[in-house]
């Protein structure tokens, strides 16, 4: 097998990162990463080129069931499905504790199947209105949802999800459990620190606030039917042994949701906007698997390892901190599940680590970085609340600590007590 320098490999992450900072498509920006990466780690252009191909063919899977997950996602956000279930979250949890109604509201659009920035766009008109009454500042009510957001990312039929599921041959929901005790803990320590910023930054105007048309809005029980659906067909497999795939339960689940809301009719314009809102993050992960060839056939991973080794620290800490380093290059939470899992998912198991163990720590690592600057959760969330670069940045810090509460809450689970596996 031809193998890659560890400099190799460095400069692939390096070329990636540069030109996806330099606003170059993250697919063009990994896959021309991967290219420089394998040349300069010493291996001819014919096999980079191999490499690259065989890492993108190891993503192929993940990346058919995330283009059926499109149908849900296109049903949840443009039924206004999305919208009712926030507002209903919202109006229950109450505006006396909106900081918290906002968490809970954009962890649960997540958990649904909603992308997580895409939830924070949906939740943040109601954020905004709550923030102008309460006098709530920007930066509190931007960490509420994205803290919200993280929890329920982990917890859902998101892509990340099924690229750790496939990557560790495990069931979708059983990575979703896996995220749900370190989940809640991260939206809970999120509120807590959101209730540190009420009055830090700057404040929602007048002209900020936007009014939500309510009237084809459906109501509650209709809105969350489609994920109740999809999500049940996926528990069929744990509960009964009967296994319905994500490629098969989540368009159902959604198909069923749009015939509840009166809406089947539209159900191809939901397909369309949610395969619109898919195409990009597959073709991404294409771009992702063709860095992950190259880093998977490189001196990087062993060096990993050996680091670990020879710092004396337990070897289940290679799935969190292997997590963490590929959401940091990416900037992306599926991304950096993505290349982690297919990088280091054998070699994981090969340290005696239990898949669901390995897939969930990895997963919850991967949140840790995945809101830098070069990505775009960075600017849409921050463009959601009207938010400038700068300010948006003096958040970065608290995102982290949010994150780092959830992988390490996850490896304390999974790792060091090893429980559920």
């Amino acid at each position: 097998m031809v193998e890659v320098s560890t400099l190799g490999a460095l400069a692939a992450l390096v070329v990636a990162i540069s030109l996806i900072l330099k606003k170059v498509p993250p697919a063009y920006g990994m896959i021309i990463g991967a290219l420089v990466g394998g040349i300069v780690g010493g291996v001819s252009l014919t096999d980079t080129v191999n490499l690259m191909i065989g890492g993108a063919q190891g993503i192929v899977t993940a990346v058919l069931r995330i283009l059926a997950a499109g149908v849900l996602a296109g049903v949840l956000i443009e039924s206004g499905a999305a919208t009712s279930i926030a507002e209903t979250i919202v109006k229950k949890v109450g505006e006396t504790r909106a900081l918290l109604a906002l968490a809970v509201a954009t962890m649960i659009l997540t958990a649904v199947g909603v992308f997580v920035d895409v939830a924070v766009i949906t939740v943040a008109p109601i954020a905004l209105a709550i923030a102008r009454r309460a006098d709530l500042s920007k930066m509190a009510i931007l960490l509420a949802m994205v803290g919200g957001g993280k929890a329920g990312n982990i917890m859902s039929p998101n892509p990340n999800a099924i690229a750790a599921a496939d990557a560790f041959n495990v069931p979708l929901t059983s990575v979703m459990a896996a995220g749900v005790i370190p989940g809640l803990c991260g939206m809970v320590f999120a509120y807590f620190i959101a209730k540190k910023l009420v009055n830090r930054g700057s404040k929602v105007a007048e002209h900020e606030v936007v009014a939500v048309d309510h009237s084809r809005l459906p109501t509650f029980g209709a809105a969350i039917v489609a994920p109740l659906i999809a999500i049940s067909l996926l528990a069929l497999r744990p509960i009964a042994g009967i296994n319905v795939d994500p490629l098969i339960a989540l368009p159902l689940g959604g198909l069923v949701g749009a015939v509840v809301m009166g809406r089947f009719r539209d159900t191809n314009h939901f397909a369309v906007s949610g395969l619109t809102r898919m195409a990009p993050v597959a073709v991404m992960l294409l771009g992702t698997g063709t860095l992950a060839g190259i880093i998977a056939n490189s001196g990087l991973r062993d060096g990993l390892i050996d680091l670990l080794t020879a710092s004396g620290l337990p070897s289940y800490l290679l799935a969190p901190i292997s997590g963490s380093m590929m959401s940091l290059a990416t900037a992306s939470t599926t991304a950096g599940t993505a290349v982690a899992a297919s990088v280091f998912s054998h070699t994981i198991l090969e340290l005696g680590v239990p898949a669901l163990a390995g897939a969930a720590m990895i997963h919850a690592g991967a949140t840790v970085l995945d809101h830098m600057p070069h990505g775009s959760f960075f600017h849409a969330t921050g463009g959601a609340v009207h938010m400038d670069i700068k300010e948006r940045l003096k958040l970065v810090p608290y995102e982290s600590a949010v994150g780092l509460v959830i992988a390490v809450i996850s490896t304390l689970i999974f790792g060091v007590f090893g429980f559920f596996v």
